[in-house]
């Protein structure tokens, strides 16, 4: 694989609207080259018989079973509102009726 240039640099940086120096240009370019050149590598290891894969190792469901539990009723919910109304709390409106929608 050819090696990334300072101009393929210079129009990556264009495209993501990045402004970098003539310096960074070069920093860059060697950076790129040497990530390109490492998945390359990787390609060339891959295996039609090895399959894709999203982790390293694998993943269990790590979430507990939903089980119901005891909970406060809406008297003990509420026992600490500063006001409440029909079993809901009940806060100041903040928007005018004509603007909500």
């Amino acid at each position: 694989m050819a090696a990334i240039s300072r101009e393929e640099v210079a129009h990556l940086a264009r495209l993501s609207r990045l402004a970098v120096t003539e310096e960074e240009l070069d920093t860059f370019a060697g950076q790129l080259d040497v990530i390109l050149q490492s998945v390359a590598q990787v390609g060339e290891v891959a295996a039609a018989d090895i399959p894709p894969t999203s982790h390293s190792v694998p993943l269990t469901n790590v979430l507990r079973e939903d089980v119901v539990t005891p909970c406060l009723t809406p008297q003990e919910a509420l026992s600490g509102a500063p006001d409440a109304d029909q079993q809901r709390f009940r806060v100041p409106r903040i928007l005018d009726e004509d603007v909500a929608s």
